[in-house]
């Protein structure tokens, strides 16, 4: 394996969600050396909880699952993500899951026995998708843009120029484009060990808004921030 495909795949989260312990726990030890985090769900309640809360760069999801199975949590995520790298793992060939997991935009479709492989080379597919992924677009109005790389935000051809904790700020509201950032998580992910006080929020805010060629940036009182 390429040393370059090794060294972004340390820095990755992957949820692996299989119903059958023995596989699960034996792909999961083997990714668990070469990624940051493996998550491991029993079925697809449970997989989708875990995406909720753990926001992993890619799926690995056995299609069928108890509580819900596969193809149900995937239109679950794809619901609100659509850009995700998702790859299904199944024992079966039936044409019907097959279907339902193209409409589903799936990176791969995998047969059981896994062999590692053959799983690495799906997964260095999802990393160069991960790679072109990393220009996002607002929701609220595609004329602006963040290249997660370049750590760049444009309005249209315009580059506008952040700070960085105006650039943490910017980065949390863009992972939660569909709710509201809360100020827990504003502490945590932009002030860290510091106090995040009233007055240095409304601050950045403040600063912030005035740097943005158009208001998209709403305060919900006692609750948090989001993108309107």
């Amino acid at each position: 394996m390429q040393k370059e495909f090794l060294d972004k795949l340390k820095g990755l989260k992957i949820l692996y969600a299989e119903d059958e312990v023995g596989i699960r726990e034996n792909i999961a030890d083997s990714l668990s050396y070469y990624v940051k985090e493996v998550f491991q769900a029993s079925n697809g309640q449970e997989a989708l909880e875990l995406y909720e809360k753990e926001k992993p760069d890619i799926i690995l999801s056995d299609i069928h699952m108890p509580i819900l199975n596969g193809i149900e949590f995937v239109k679950k995520v794809r619901q609100t993500n659509r850009t995700i790298p998702i790859v299904m793992i199944t024992a079966h060939t039936d044409k019907k899951y097959l279907l339902e997991a193209v409409e589903l935009h799936m990176e791969k479709y995998i047969i059981k026995p896994v062999e590692l492989e053959a799983l690495f080379e799906v997964l260095e597919k999802c990393v160069s998708l991960l790679v072109l992924n990393k220009k996002v677009f607002l929701k609220v109005d595609e004329d602006y843009s963040y290249d997660y790389d370049k750590k760049e935000l444009r309005y249209k051809d315009e580059v506008i120029i952040l700070n960085k904790k105006e650039m943490s700020f910017f980065e949390v509201l863009i992972s939660n484009q569909n709710r509201i950032t809360t100020y827990e998580e504003l502490q945590d992910k932009v002030w860290g060990d510091d106090i995040m006080t009233d007055s240095a929020l409304r601050s950045l805010v403040r600063n912030l808004r005035k740097k943005l060629p158009t208001d998209i940036i709403f305060n919900l009182s006692g609750t948090g921030y989001r993108f309107v």
